[in-house]
């Protein structure tokens, strides 16, 4: 009989486990389902490109109707699990939710942005996670150029539309900053009446450096280029508050900034703490090197799996993660999602499965156009353009499937000789409002 295997999240794991799957699994051996509100698998990486102009929005993800073929979809959010009875409660986009029985269950819900009670952050700022909100990022830049540029130049108005904060100087944060400062440099071409020191640029971070990835040289180095470029970057800093937008850190300085990107720390998704699967201390699935859920006495828990930033797994590498857990970025995502189709396999076949030991592909980031760092997992450093070509290089070859590798490459191809496209399409959040304005309606009744 046919198993039903059930991956909840379309992310990074979950595409490339149904991918996988689909290559490896014969005729009739089982059904693949996934469960995800959104159409799509998003390359992350690329969401600061996104933001600043460099990418095509649609570019950075991929369709997974395109690339799935033998996977049934499911728009909609697994809303419970009761692992006993081997039984999701799927809610869909439209319509009420049901339960959906399986015999194999993978979570790779992938995970959300952590915040803090921040006053103001939660009404005002902007995460970096998904290509949604690196759209809205884009278009909020722009447009805010353009009601700048029709302000008096000593206008508090003026100086608060053209200040951008990140919070958090991790790769996110690092990457987001310098790729919105080169944007803001791109864009000043095009608004003379703005000059680059009207600009500003700030990086809010609590530790005392940035990107623990890369050496302490190599993120100095980050520091002194993009402070060069106009960056202000607060080490040793917290933010106290940022209602209204108006910014308050602990070092006592203050300002106005509206637009707020947040990149400070991620999280599991919290629903996972509502089902019977073993969570860990800070919300993630309990995982083993094999990709099985495991108890916290490390005894498996048959017919469950779980990769990604979802799950708790232990990094057995020479190079482990904080805790000893992999962290929660691609490559570990892409390299789990790969094994975990081949473990379902064997498992179902009754062979061995293999344990999740990976080899350090080292860590590189663009930081705006032209420049960037890159570290191999041997240690070699580069910094500058060479490495600004490296992370492109990389990345254009990571996204999954050749359409999109194509898409990508052909995108900065045309940027190159056409430069970036500075169209706001910030209208679209609103589509009908024009159409609305115009519309004819019937007259009252008389009465």
């Amino acid at each position: 009989m046919s198993k039903k295997i059930l991956i909840v999240g379309g992310g990074y794991a979950g595409f490339y486990t149904a991918w996988k799957l689909e290559g490896l699994l014969r005729a009739g051996e089982a059904e693949v389902t996934i469960v995800d509100p959104l159409p799509y698998m998003a390359y992350l990486p690329f969401l600061p490109e996104v933001a600043a102009g460099s990418i095509e929005p649609r570019h950075a993800v991929v369709a997974r109707r395109r690339h799935l073929s033998k996977t049934q979809e499911i728009a909609g959010k697994v809303t419970g699990i009761s692992h006993a009875t081997k039984t999701a409660t799927i809610t869909p986009n439209n319509g009420e939710a049901y339960d959906f029985a399986y015999d194999e269950i993978v979570i790779t819900t992938g995970s959300v942005s952590r915040t803090f009670p921040i006053p103001g952050i939660a009404d005002n700022a902007i995460g970096m996670k998904t290509i949604e909100e690196a759209v809205y990022v884009r278009d909020r830049m722009v447009r805010n150029f353009g009601l700048a540029a029709q302000l008096p130049k000593d206008s508090a108005e003026r100086a608060r539309l053209l200040t951008v904060t990140v919070v958090g100087g991790g790769f996110a944060g690092i990457e987001s900053v310098s790729e919105l400062r080169s944007f803001a440099t791109s864009l000043l071409r095009r608004y003379p009446e703005i000059s680059f020191d009207e600009t500003k640029f700030h990086l809010v971070e609590a530790m005392g450096r940035i990107m623990p990835e890369v050496t302490e040289k190599l993120a100095d180095w980050v520091v002194q280029d993009q402070t060069r470029r106009g960056v202000d970057i607060h080490l040793n800093t917290q933010l106290q508050s940022a209602e209204g937008g108006h910014m308050q850190l602990s070092t006592g300085e203050n300002y106005e900034s509206d637009l707020i990107v947040w990149t400070a720390g991620v999280m599991p998704r919290p629903f996972l703490r509502g089902t019977d699967l073993p969570i860990g201390a800070r919300g993630h699935v309990i995982g083993s090197p094999t990709l099985q859920v495991t108890t916290e006495e490390g005894e498996v828990v048959a017919g469950a799996w779980t990769a990604g930033d979802t799950s708790q797994t232990p990094d057995i590498s020479s190079t482990p993660g904080p805790g000893g857990f992999c962290v929660p970025n691609a490559q570990h995502a892409v390299r789990q999602g790969r094994l975990l189709a081949k473990n379902i396999v064997a498992s179902l076949r009754g062979e061995g499965v293999r344990e999740y030991n990976h080899k350090n592909a080292g860590a590189v980031a663009g930081l705006g156009m032209n420049t960037g760092v890159f570290k191999s997992g041997g240690g070699f450093a580069l910094k500058g353009y060479f490495a600004w070509l490296a992370h492109r290089f990389y990345h254009g070859l990571a996204i999954p499937t050749w359409e999109r590798k194509w898409r990508v490459f052909g995108g900065w191809i045309s940027h190159f000789f056409l430069g970036r496209d500075i169209v706001s399409l910030e209208a679209t959040q609103e589509p009908r409002a024009i159409f609305e304005e115009f519309a004819s309606r019937p007259k009252p009744a008389a009465e």
